[in-house]
Formats: C-alpha cells, sequence, structure tokens
C-alpha cells in the first residue's frame, strides 16, 4: 500500500472526514499539522501549486487534492487502485 501523507489542522472537520474514510481503508496516514508551522504550510504550499486550504493529500507522489476530491476518487472506484 502507497504511503499516504495529509496536510492537516487539528480544527479542520474535513481533515476528519478525510481521516476518517482512509482508516476504514485500513490506511496509516502520516499527519502533518501546519496550524502553527510556517515551514510545514510554506512545503505544502510548494508541492500543490499553492494550495492553503486543508486537508491536502498525497497518495505516494500523486496529490490527490482535498476531502471532496477523496471522496470523488472513492465514489468513482479510483481511491483503492491509486492506495495499492
Amino acid at each position: 500500500m502507497k504511503s499516504v501523507r495529509m496536510y492537516t489542522t487539528p480544527i479542520c472537520p474535513y481533515c476528519v472526514r478525510a481521516k476518517s474514510l482512509l482508516k476504514k481503508k485500513g490506511v496509516e496516514v502520516e499527519e502533518v499539522d501546519i496550524l502553527m508551522d510556517v515551514a510545514a504550510r510554506e512545503e505544502m504550499e510548494a508541492k500543490t501549486g499553492g494550495a492553503r486550504s486543508v486537508p491536502q493529500i498525497f497518495i505516494g507522489d500523486t496529490h490527490v487534492g482535498g476531502c471532496d476530491e477523496l471522496y470523488a476518487l472513492e465514489k468513482d472506484g479510483k481511491l483503492d487502485p491509486l492506495l495499492a
């Protein structure tokens, strides 16, 4: 299974929702809290082409986007192959 890295904040309900879906799939998520970490926020923005909202989710080297994009992949049956 590919590694999953998620840029989050502790006050983000979309982060909780995204983590919940991945947890149901048995995926371990490497969480990067950007709330008070300027360097981590800058890293996220650089890797996403300037995205400032959370969550920002990476599966392996693939930038998935946010929670809505993650659930769209699940709905379309594309999440499991991406995780494999």
